[in-house]
C-alpha cells in the first residue's frame, strides 16, 4: 500500500505536538521521584531475575545462593548510576545551556547585577597540609574578589588542626606574609591541637565563635580553588532564595601532572556532569553536600547541623568521618533545600596522586559511610534523605560484594558438577551487559561532550575524546579490582574493630616508590597470583575470560607505580590525552618549556 501524502504531511505536526505534551523534564518532584523509583526497582529486578536464570540450570547451590546476595548488594548503586546518567544526558540534550536552570530554578533570579548585602566567611580547615599551597588558593580567590565592589563582604579563615609544629610554623608565616601584603584584609588564623571531631569539629568550633557575625559561610578544602564569579554568583542566589540552606557547586579537577590523576579526573569529570544533573532532577530540593566548595546559611547550620557523637566504642561510634551529605539531611530536616548548581564552573579541587592515595581516603570515606547505618532512624528525616544515606551506605558496601562474588565464583571452579551448569557464553554475555551498564555515566558524560562541538573543541576535538575515553575506561577497569579488594579488606577488618583515623591526606607526589607500593597493595598482588593458579589448576580456561581482574591484582603495585612516573605525566600532557578543557586554556609551565623547546 502506497503511504498517505496526507498522513506524510502531518506526522512531523503529531510528533511535536506530542513532545509538547510529554514534557516529562517539568513533572512535578513527587512525579519524579515515582519515576525514577520505578525506573530503579524494574532494572534491580530484571537484573536479579537474569543472573538468577544463570545461576539456576541445575538449582541454587549455598555458593551459589552467596553469590547472588552479594551481587544483589551491588545493583542499587549500579541502578542509580545508570539512571541518574541517563536522565542528565537527556535533560542537557533537551534544555542545553538552560539545563541547571531547570534543575534548580533558583538560579533564574540573579541576573548577576545585584548588589552583594550578605556577610560571607569563606573558611579552610587545615591539618598537615601544605600551607602555602592552601594559603595561596585563597589569596587567589581573595585578589578575584577584590577587583569587585564587593570585597567588604568577605572575611577568610583559616581554621588549622595541624599537630606538626613544623608545619603549624610555615601556616603562621604564610599567613603573616599574607597580612603584610594586605593590611587591611579580614583574615583570621586560629589553630586547635586536639582535633576533636576532625573536619566537623573544626566548623562547629568556629561557628561557635563567628555564627553570628555572618550569614553564609563557604568551606573550602585545603585542595579546592573556586573563582570570584562562581562565589559571587553563589551568594546572589542565596540572597534571593531564603528557603535554600545549602547551595553546592558542581566540582571538578584542576589540571594535574600524573598519569594516574589525570587519567582519575577525566573519567570523573565525564561520570559527574550527567550524573550530577540527573540527580539534581529529582532529588531537587533534598540535594547533596560534598563538604567543600559550598555555600551554607549559617544561623541554620549552627542550630540543627551539629553532628552527634555515636556511643560505643566499635569502629561504628565516636566522631563521625563523613560529615558531609548528613549535615544536608539535617538541613533539609530543619526545613531548608539542599540544591546543586549542576553545571561546570570555577569550583575545582586537586584529586588524589596516586592509586595507593586514592584508596587511602576512599577507606576513610567507607568508614565514615558505614557510621550511617546508626544514623537511619533518626527522628523527622525526609523520605528521600534516608535513601541517600542508604546509597552512600551501598556505595561502599557494593565494591565488597563484587569482590565476595567474584571470589566465590571462583571458588566454584573446584567443583566441576556446579560450575560446568552455568551457560558460559550466557554468563559472559551478560557480564559484558552489567559492565557496559556500570560505565553509563561515563558515557553518557562522554556523550553530551561528543554531542556539542564547542564543548568538544575545549577537550581538543573529538578524536581525542574518544581516545582519552576509550583509555581512561580500560585504566579504570584495571584499577576497580584493586580498589573494591581493599575496600573488601577494611569492611572484614571493621568486623573486628579496625577503624580509619583522619590523616593528612597526600595532595601531590613526584611519584610512588616502590616500597610504599608494595606495602599498600602486597594481598592485592597475592590474591591475585593465588588466583591464577587456582583456576589453572581447576579450570584453565577460564583465565582468558577472567584475565582482566587477574592482570589488575597480579599487577597492581606496577600499575600504581608506573602511572605516577614523571615521563608518563609528561607524555599524556605532551599528547593531550586525558586534556581537561582548564588543561588547554592554561598549559602546565613544564609545557610550555616543552613546546618551545620541540
Amino acid at each position: 500500500m502506497r503511504p498517505d501524502p496526507a498522513r506524510t504531511i502531518v506526522r512531523p505536526l503529531n510528533r511535536r505536538a506530542l513532545r509538547r505534551r510529554l514534557h516529562w523534564t517539568r513533572m512535578s518532584i513527587p512525579a519524579r521521584r515515582r519515576l525514577v523509583l520505578a525506573l530503579n526497582a524494574g532494572t534491580v529486578a530484571l537484573l536479579f531475575a537474569a543472573m538468577t536464570a544463570i545461576l539456576s540450570p541445575e538449582g541454587i547451590a549455598a555458593a551459589e545462593a552467596a553469590m547472588l546476595l552479594a551481587y544483589l548488594l551491588t545493583l542499587p548503586w549500579l541502578s542509580i548510576g545508570i539512571w541518574n546518567s541517563v536522565l542528565g544526558f537527556l535533560i542537557d540534550r533537551r534544555h542545553g545551556d538552560a539545563a541547571a536552570l531547570r534543575v534548580t530554578p533558583a538560579l533564574g533570579r540573579v541576573r548577576g547585577t545585584e548588589p552583594v548585602t550578605a556577610r560571607t566567611a569563606i573558611v579552610m580547615p587545615l591539618r598537615n597540609e601544605d600551607p602555602e599551597a592552601s594559603v595561596a588558593r585563597l589569596r587567589r580567590l581573595e585578589e578575584e574578589l577584590a577587583r569587585t565592589p564587593w570585597a567588604g563582604r568577605f572575611d577568610f579563615h583559616v581554621l588549622s588542626d595541624t599537630d606538626r609544629p613544623e608545619i603549624a610554623w610555615r601556616e603562621e608565616a604564610a599567613i603573616a606574609a599574607w597580612r603584610r601584603a594586605l593590611p587591611n584584609l579580614r583574615v583570621t588564623y586560629r589553630r586547635r591541637t586536639d582535633n576533636a571531631g576532625f573536619k566537623a569539629g573544626n566548623i562547629a568550633e568556629f561557628l561557635s565563635r563567628h555564627a553570628e557575625s555572618y550569614e553564609f559561610f563557604l568551606p573550602l578544602d585545603a585542595d579546592s580553588e573556586m573563582g570570584g564569579d562562581t562565589v559571587l554568583r553563589m551568594v546572589r542566589v542565596m540572597q534571593a532564595s531564603p528557603e535554600i540552606g545549602m547551595l553546592q557547586s558542581l566540582v571538578t579537577g584542576l589540571p594535574a601532572k600524573s598519569l594516574f590523576t589525570r587519567a582519575f579526573q577525566f573519567g570523573m569529570r565525564h561520570g559527574m556532569r550527567s550524573y550530577t544533573l540527573g540527580s539534581a532532577w529529582w532529588q531537587a530540593d533534598c540535594g547533596p553536600n560534598w563538604g567543600h566548595n559550598v555555600l551554607i546559611r549559617t544561623a541554620p547550620f549552627a542550630r540543627h547541623c551539629m553532628l552527634p557523637v555515636l556511643p560505643g566504642r566499635g569502629p561504628l561510634s565516636g566522631h563521625i568521618l563523613s560529615h558531609d551529605q548528613l549535615e544536608a539531611v539535617l538541613i533539609r530536616r530543619a526545613g531548608y533545600e539542599v540544591r546543586v548548581i549542576a553545571e561546570e564552573s570555577e569550583s575545582r579541587e586537586e584529586n588524589p596522586p596516586s592509586l595507593v592515595d586514592f584508596i587511602r581516603r576512599e577507606l576513610r570515606w567507607m568508614n565514615g559511610n558505614l557510621q550511617y547505618l546508626r544514623l537511619l532512624d533518626m527522628p523527622g528525616l525526609k523520605p528521600v534523605s534516608r535513601v541517600q544515606l542508604v546509597l552512600a551506605i551501598l556505595m561502599y558496601v557494593s565494591a565488597p560484594a563484587w569482590m565476595a562474588f567474584v571470589l566465590i565464583g571462583a571458588g566454584l571452579a573446584a567443583y566441576p558438577a556446579q560450575f560446568d551448569s552455568v551457560p558460559v557464553w550466557t554468563g559472559l554475555a551478560f557480564f559484558a551487559v552489567l559492565m557496559t551498564l556500570t560505565l553509563m555515566p561515563k558515557i553518557m558524560g562522554i556523550g553530551q561532550v561528543l554531542a556539542d562541538p564547542e564543548r568538544a573543541a575545549a577537550y581538543g576535538g573529538r578524536a581525542r575524546i574518544v581516545a582519552g575515553g576509550a583509555a581512561e575506561i580500560v585504566l579504570s577497569m584495571l584499577t576497580a579490582p584493586v580498589v573494591a579488594l581493599s575496600l573488601a579488606r577494611f569492611a572484614v577488618g571493621l568486623l573486628f574493630g579496625v577503624r580509619s583515623g583522619w590523616s593528612v591526606q597526600q595532595r601531590s607526589r613526584e611519584r610512588l616508590g616502590w616500597d610504599e607500593a608494595v606495602t599498600a597493595l602486597w594481598p592485592q598482588t597475592l590474591i591475585g597470583a593465588g588466583l591464577c593458579a587456582w583456576l589453572w589448576h581447576h579450570a584453565p580456561w577460564a583465565i582468558a575470560f577472567a584475565a582482566p581482574i587477574l592482570l589488575a591484582l597480579t599487577f597492581a603495585v606496577p600499575l600504581a607505580v608506573l602511572t605516577t612516573l614523571p615521563g608518563a605525566g609528561a607524555w599524556s600532557r605532551r599528547t593531550g590525552l586525558f586534556d581537561i578543557p582548564e588543561d588547554r586554556a592554561l598549559p602546565l609551565p613544564e609545557d610550555r618549556a616543552l613546546g618551545e623547546s620541540a
